[in-house]
């Protein structure tokens, strides 16, 4: 059963919610997607983050709606995620999206897998 929140458990910063309004309009991606935040198991550091677009939620997700984007979270990603910020940087350590994750107690140097 679907539980839509919008005081939420993960946040996303104007800057990451602009560039996936971005790449949704470069791809084409119809309006009615949401972006799957996630994680499985993997990476240096045990666990690694996932995002993707999704035209539908699954059962036990969670639905987050936050400046004009909708976050598709399963149950198990949501245990890890709760409190994380997604952000998006595109300074000169490289371009790209930022988990944010006050859970995390160890993370990789790329900074795409952690461990809690």
């Amino acid at each position: 059963m679907e539980n839509v929140q919008f005081e939420t458990e993960i946040k996303i910063s104007e800057k990451a919610a602009s560039e996936v309004k971005n790449i949704m309009n470069e791809n084409n991606v119809p309006e009615n997607y949401g972006l799957r935040v996630g994680v499985k198991g993997g990476g240096c550091s045990g666990l690694t983050y996932t995002l993707g677009f999704d035209a539908e939620t699954k059962e036990g997700d969670t639905i987050i709606e936050q400046k004009g984007v909708k976050l598709f979270v399963d149950g198990k990603s949501l245990f890890y995620l709760s409190g994380t910020e997604l952000d998006f940087t595109d300074g000169l350590n490289g371009k790209g999206f930022v988990f944010n994750n006050p859970n995390a107690t160890k993370t990789c140097g790329c900074g795409e897998s952690f461990s809690v």
